[in-house]
């Protein structure tokens, strides 16, 4: 008896996965449904550190004893409302405080769209201007996310902008966007700290590379310009053979482990991490907190569908244990 032919191949489930996941992450009236049930909540607080600053200061400070550095989320996006973009400064700005009293080693990643950059540049300028000045008084550094390709070049061109005042100011690169290796250079020639990560976001094949393939041998190649010409870049990646290519290109280059750091996500693979420390590495964790986890979590799952199920055996583990 002949063995049946499958419907598709182990490569394209995933992407099927990953499709699906990056789709559920719009859809607000899904998300409804899914943060009020225990289970998704639980599932939720693998990669997130809870719902309050209060919870994340616990999680850094244990980031903090184990070696670690930390990035700080505050999860949010597309806010529609002014008052939502100065509440989320707000918590921004008490962030710094926390992190300034009880000494943590730890800076801050914030959305221009949770800023109100879909209200109004103007707006969102002033407020990021805020939380660069007030980090600059504590010593600190604020680190601009990317989101969407429609928010790419905004985003950019006010950090570069704004790092001319407060050089305490860094971005995020996506190396599955075409347009990636031009904007790495204009961040190297304006020494703008630069994180480089994948990419999580649904982007049409017009802009950004499909395959997994081309994206890691863009991403390694932006790396290598990171690291040749580029101030301090954060390598952002769970990727063994893009972390194994960094630790190459850095030992032939001759370049000190203090040159750089790996940045890798709360709740994902912490064996690399512990590793890469032992190492003689930089690590940085970057830890969100909040209440709006829904989207993070989502593309946290389409970057890597296996996290799901990994997930799942380590509940059924702990219920089982119980």
């Amino acid at each position: 008896m002949g063995r049946s032919t499958p419907h598709c191949r182990p490569r394209e489930r995933v992407e099927v996965l990953r499709a699906s996941f990056l789709y559920l992450s719009h859809r607000r009236g899904l998300q409804r449904f899914v943060t009020r049930r225990r289970l998704t909540a639980s599932l939720a607080h693998r990669f997130v550190a809870g719902d309050r600053l209060d919870d994340a200061v616990r999680a850094v400070t244990e980031v903090n004893q184990r070696g670690w550095s930390a990035s700080l989320d505050h999860l949010g996006e597309n806010v529609a409302e002014e008052m939502a973009a100065h509440a989320a400064t707000e918590d921004y700005l008490a962030a710094f405080e926390r992190i300034a009293s009880e000494r943590l080693n730890a800076n801050v990643s914030v959305k221009l769209t949770q800023l109100g950059l879909d209200i109004s540049p103007d707006l969102c300028r002033d407020l990021l201007t805020r939380i660069l000045q007030r980090a600059q008084q504590l010593d600190n550094f604020v680190r601009i996310d990317m989101e969407g390709s429609a928010y790419t070049q905004r985003t950019l061109d006010l950090v570069l902008a704004l790092h001319e005042r407060y050089q305490n100011c860094g971005v995020v690169l996506q190396s599955y966007l075409y347009r990636t290796v031009d904007d790495v250079a204009r961040a190297n020639a304006a020494k703008v700290r630069v994180r480089l990560v994948k990419g999580a976001y649904d982007e049409p094949p017009e802009v950004a590379f499909p395959k997994k393939a081309d994206v890691d041998a863009k991403f390694a190649a932006e790396m290598r310009q990171l690291l040749s010409d580029g101030t301090y870049p954060a390598i952002a990646t769970h990727d063994d053979r893009l972390i194994e290519a960094t630790k190459q290109f850095a030992r032939e280059r001759d370049l000190p482990a203090d040159r750089f750091e790996f940045q890798m996500l709360y709740g994902i693979r912490r064996d690399l991490q512990v590793r890469l420390l032992r190492e003689g590495y930089r690590v940085r964790i970057y830890v969100p907190y909040g209440t709006e986890w829904y989207p993070y979590l989502m593309r946290r799952l389409a970057e890597r569908p296996a996290n799901l199920l990994f997930i799942v055996r380590s509940m059924i583990r702990e219920r089982r244990a119980a």
